[in-house]
């Protein structure tokens, strides 16, 4: 499908296509087509920029492809070169683990001849229940090794102290991804649950349960989960975190949920904080009466039932295929799994990710890279703090706290600065399954020592090898993995410029929410206030309306007369306009003589980041349900509000890519 162009130019070459198959009389007649005003970079600079890319990449049958999606694929091409690397010559301890680990993922054959041995103890665990005090032990028992039963339990951030993480006793247990789904009585939730019933069935049964029982035991598994769903909270209710804070003393814990021995819980996982989050007390009050109440089978049904759920997929062949029938198809729709090295490093970085992401930035990020991508962050940041004290908008008091939280801002750049223990139990190649539980159990142990003082920034939370850059509020940090270190965000063979242009004005855009209508709620020293008055947030608001206004505008790529929604989009493009114009002053800084071939490379850079061949089908869904514009707009939208670039590519009075000064958004004047 050709690139869309905006009026003007694909009129332009409508004339010039009639002209050379038309006759030479006419041609003659006619008046000759108007020109652009100024050159192709002046009328679609996305297009002109792209055109290589674009003719490279055509338009996919299906989805899109992009040139961060390529860096995603790159990145992930990598883990497996990694991993194979560590499979056949391993450098070191944490390589030999992740090279068995990964050949026992990878070995199909050995992981159906090892059936259901890996969840083997598991079960024999619920076996041995025989009273209602021995359902507390087992479920902490199942938490430990990555299999939360009953209820979550996670590090969280403390919202009294954003410098610490707090046990947090949540709600979880279930089967199916909603409460509603137990509770609902349509006919397309109930036929969902039969189908699910069936699905249980089909797991108790792999796990031991006779098949003349299977039936029934499901139907009190799912009457259990129902009762579990029916004291938990909507979805939509807990999309505030502060809707999950409320603290308790862990003193009174074993007293209160006497049944389900909360106060042992937490001393069988290291933690001896004083205060914990319980903000569904009633759920947990549900669950101690349960656990006095059902009789032991039903639990034991439950348990044996969520072992094998959650285990399935790195088990043998019928229970990898239980499990992809209903989450697969019938629950996302799918229809084949992933391939198998993609399902074993899907596993992989879900229980051992810390331990990849190590060896992954020690082996693709070089040390000049994470140096020069510190430095521009540092350079942007600089940038960030000249433009807050020329802003107009912001008053002293405000001007002082966002100075305050830039000169605290930590910059992380490859892998999180303080580094795990990798003391893990070895893992052979015999037993994928079994080395699942083993990686799960170390993550586990890891992620409850989060919990404490001085601990908030232990580790991140995405991981190093998954291409990421972003503000974490909460911790007054910007965090760039070693992934996303390369083309086209920034690599060795990129000119100095370019790299401003692409890396910096990322960098920018997050680092703008450091003191946007975001990080307006977080001062500087860490605690939840908003520290904006009304007239400063009153000038935010009006910005937003001018950028909303703008995006508004814009035609969306090959969906006719649809427009952008600038209201869904405009958070997303005024710190896209914003990082914008900070990279390039950073860049002017650094590079003071590089004139215009420097900002055409720079203003290049940040179109290529944005490269996208997407479907008429998937354009269609994004218009409808994306926070961030379209790829077209997120470069074009951005430049325009650039003076510099009309200057740099000489582009006329007129041309598409050019505002007047007076329509130009500026975030910071």
């Amino acid at each position: 499908m050709p690139t869309p162009r905006p009026l003007a130019f694909a009129l332009a070459l409508a004339l010039l296509a009639g002209a050379a198959t038309g006759d030479a009389t006419a041609a003659k007649k006619k008046k000759p087509a108007p020109k652009p005003a100024g050159s192709a970079a002046c009328t679609d600079f996305y297009a002109e920029a792209n055109s290589a890319w674009l003719k490279a990449n055509p338009m996919p049958a299906s989805g899109a492809i992009s040139s961060l999606g390529q860096l995603s694929a790159l990145a992930l091409q990598q883990q497996r070169d990694l991993l194979d690397a560590a499979m056949n010559a391993p450098q070191g301890n944490v390589q030999k683990l992740l090279g068995d680990f990964w050949a026992s993922g990878l070995d199909e054959a050995a992981i159906d001849r090892d059936g259901a041995n890996p969840v083997a103890p598991l079960l024999q665990r619920i076996d041995a229940i025989r009273k209602p005090k021995d359902i507390a032990p087992a479920i902490a028992a199942l938490h430990q090794v990555g299999i939360p039963v009953a209820f979550n339990f996670s590090a969280e951030l403390d919202l009294r102290d954003l410098g610490r993480h707090l046990g947090y006793f949540g709600q979880g247990g279930l089967g199916l991804p909603d409460p509603a789904y137990y509770t609902r009585s349509d006919a397309d939730t109930r036929a969902l649950l039969g189908r699910y019933a069936e699905y249980v069935q089909k797991i108790l049964v792999l796990t031991g349960v006779p098949a003349e029982s299977a039936a029934a035991e499901a139907r009190s598994v799912v009457e259990l989960e129902t009762r579990i769903a029916s004291a938990s909270r909507p979805l939509v209710d807990l999309r505030d975190p502060r809707a999950n804070f409320s603290p308790v003393p862990t003193s009174g814990l074993g007293k209160q949920y006497r049944n389900l021995q909360l106060d042992a819980f937490l001393k069988s996982r290291g933690v001896s904080d004083d205060t914990v989050s319980i903000a569904n007390p009633a759920l947990f009050a549900q669950l101690d009466k349960l656990v006095a109440g059902l009789k032991p089978q039903q639990w034991k049904s439950y348990l044996r039932w969520r072992i094998g759920d959650a285990m399935a997929p790195y088990l043998a062949k019928p229970w990898r295929d239980a499990s992809f029938d209903f989450r697969g198809k019938v629950l996302r729709g799918e229809t084949m799994p992933a391939p198998r090295w993609q399902q074993a490093l899907d596993a992989i970085n879900l229980a051992a990710g810390p331990m990849l992401g190590r060896e992954y930035a020690a082996r693709y990020l070089p040390a000049q890279d994470r140096q020069q991508a510190e430095a521009i962050a540092g350079q942007v940041r600089d940038a960030l703090a000249r433009a807050v004290e020329g802003s107009t908008w912001m008053g002293d008091a405000a001007k002082a706290e966002a100075l305050a939280k830039l000169k605290d801002l930590r910059i992380e750049v490859g892998t999180p600065r303080r580094d795990l223990d990798y003391s893990v139990q070895p893992m052979g190649r015999g037993s994928f399954g079994g080395n699942m539980l083993i990686a799960a159990t170390w993550r586990h142990r890891e992620e409850m020592r989060r919990i404490g003082r001085d601990n908030a920034g232990r580790r991140w939370e995405v991981l190093p090898q998954e291409p990421a850059l972003a503000y974490e509020l909460a911790h007054n940090r910007l965090i760039v993995t070693a992934a996303m270190l390369q083309a086209p965000v920034l690599d060795a063979s990129m000119p100095a410029a370019a790299r401003y242009g692409a890396f910096g004005a990322l960098v920018g855009h997050e680092l703008s929410h450091v003191v946007d209508m975001r990080g307006r709620l977080v001062d500087a020293k860490g605690a939840l206030r908003d520290w904006w008055t009304p007239s400063e947030a009153a000038a935010w608001d009006a910005r937003l309306q001018q950028v909303a206004t703008l995006y508004d505008g814009f035609a969306y790529p090959q969906l006719g007369n649809v427009k952008v929604n600038g209201r869904l989009t405009r958070d997303a493009a005024i710190a896209d306009i914003a990082g914008l114009g900070l990279a390039r002053d950073a860049m002017k800084a650094a590079l003071p003589d590089g004139g215009a071939e420097a900002d055409k490379a720079f203003y290049r850079a940040w179109a290529h980041v944005w490269a996208q061949q997407v479907t008429d089908d998937e354009a269609q869904r994004r218009s409808l349900q994306d926070v961030r514009p379209p790829g077209r707009w997120r470069a074009n939208g951005a430049i325009m509000q650039e003076p510099a670039f009309a200057t740099a590519f000489a582009c006329k009075a007129g041309s598409a890519m050019q505002r007047k000064p007076e329509d130009r958004v500026q975030v910071f004047p």
